[in-house]
């Protein structure tokens, strides 16, 4: 069974895993490796301890499908619609300045609750507080590091991380 690592809990990372699902017809085992304590990434959504239902975005607030995007894209926003996570933004927001043709939508639990919905769509074992820092090939392998912990084996390594991150990783994968 081939084994993957996706690196990065954000939306680009929780979405590739979904992706992968879909077009890896063989068994994979499939991991996601995210440095901080929760997924969601620069869409991570926080809750007050007190009162969980008193939740705040602390990212992106709100999602816009423009004209351009509309039709590859439509699939993700009706799944995303149907199980409630998204919901048409019908309020205003003041000095926002829209494209013609243009949609607004908000998540009714907090923007990371779309990455959550990915994850466990796809299945995929989700390791927090993992943060990579070296990447070496080894016999045809991927060896991957952490700072904590023994070093796993890939068969591939997906980095959905920012660049300044992917910069700082030492090993082969600087070259």
């Amino acid at each position: 069974m081939s084994r993957i690592l996706v690196v990065g809990a954000g939306l680009t990372g929780s979405l590739c895993t979904v992706l992968l699902r879909k077009l890896v017809t063989a068994p994979v085992y499939l991991a996601l490796w995210e440095k901080t304590g929760d997924v969601g990434g620069r869409m991570a959504t926080t809750s007050n301890p007190h009162n969980p239902q008193c939740i705040a975005d602390l990212g992106a607030q709100y999602i816009t499908c423009t004209p351009q995007y509309a039709k590859e894209h439509q699939n993700f926003y009706e799944e995303l619609l149907a199980h409630g996570i998204l919901k048409p933004l019908t309020s205003p927001i003041e000095g926002m300045k829209g494209k013609e043709g243009s949609c607004n939508f908000v998540s009714p639990y907090g923007v990371s609750s779309i990455i959550k919905y990915y994850l466990k769509k796809s299945d995929t074992e989700v390791f927090l507080n993992q943060c990579v820092t070296h990447i070496n090939l080894k016999d045809n392998k991927w060896e991957v590091s952490k700072d904590t912990g023994s070093p796993e084996l890939f068969d591939l390594v997906i980095l959905t991380m920012p660049v300044p991150q992917i910069l700082k990783l030492q090993g082969d994968i600087v070259n």
